[in-house]
């Protein structure tokens, strides 16, 4: 049984007062909550099942959702007490995850709900140990370059690559399907350049070792609520496409 995982431990000091009192996924994009409109997507794929990553203001989270009973699903809270990167969150969600696979999401990135359940879909017909979702953008400078062959196979992830130096628009979106077998990379992680344990050097590791790390093609918009901007112009999309708090 696929289960949920959300990385939601962050501040987002980019969004300056919006965040003063509340970690960045609880900041509101149209009628609900970022977080909420993940856990609204995911849920349409038939997962019932999540393990929320809180840290900063975690008690604004766990007010808001509870057990998760009143949204239809069951939350396991996990508390990562430092911020020492994504991949230390997703390692700290092993013993609640299990021998199961998982989705994972960063708490601030929306996408049309549709993506989850293709997604779940393309993990069983490929039996891949990694799904990775890409969004298409003219430059992957501030995310991770990834590099597909012609099967779709991801051959290389370069994290935060120099302005101007990457070869592929693919981006690495911020949400993924993982086996188990992610957190025997996680565990082996060392700190990088930035002091911090990244999920996409996990990854690399696996792409290494010759795992199937496959991509998955994201379909409609993507959005990342980072900055006062950025939100600004997700609460359009949010707008223009209609959607409802609990999509």
């Amino acid at each position: 049984m696929l289960k949920a995982v959300i990385l939601a431990a962050g501040k987002g000091t980019r969004l300056r007062e919006l965040t003063a009192d509340k970690p960045k996924p609880m900041v509101r994009v149209g009628n609900s909550t970022a977080l909420e409109r993940i856990v609204a997507g995911i849920s349409q794929a038939g997962i019932r099942e999540f393990v929320f990553v809180v840290g900063y203001r975690r008690e604004v989270i766990e007010k808001y959702f509870g057990d998760g009973s009143k949204f239809g699903i069951k939350i396991t809270y996990i508390h990562q007490k430092e911020q020492t990167g994504t991949g230390s969150a997703v390692h700290l969600t092993a013993p609640a995850v299990g021998e199961e696979p998982f989705l994972m999401s960063f708490g601030d990135i929306i996408i049309p709900p549709a993506n989850y359940q293709a997604m779940v879909n393309s993990y069983r017909e490929t039996g891949a140990h990694a799904i990775l979702a890409l969004n298409w953008v003219d430059d992957p400078y501030r995310g991770a370059a990834v590099y597909l062959d012609q099967n779709n196979r991801v051959e290389r992830i370069v994290e935060k690559p120099p302005r101007g130096t990457a070869t592929t628009n693919w981006n690495n979106a911020g949400i993924f399907l993982f086996s188990p077998l992610i957190f025997q990379y996680t565990a082996k992680l060392t700190p990088s350049q930035r002091g911090e344990y990244e999920l996409p050097q996990a990854i690399a590791n696996m792409i290494r070792d010759g795992r199937q790390v496959e991509g998955f093609k994201l379909q409609g918009y993507w959005g990342d609520i980072g900055t006062p901007q950025e939100l600004e112009q997700m609460q359009s999309v949010v707008a223009d496409s209609n959607l409802g708090g609990r999509q």
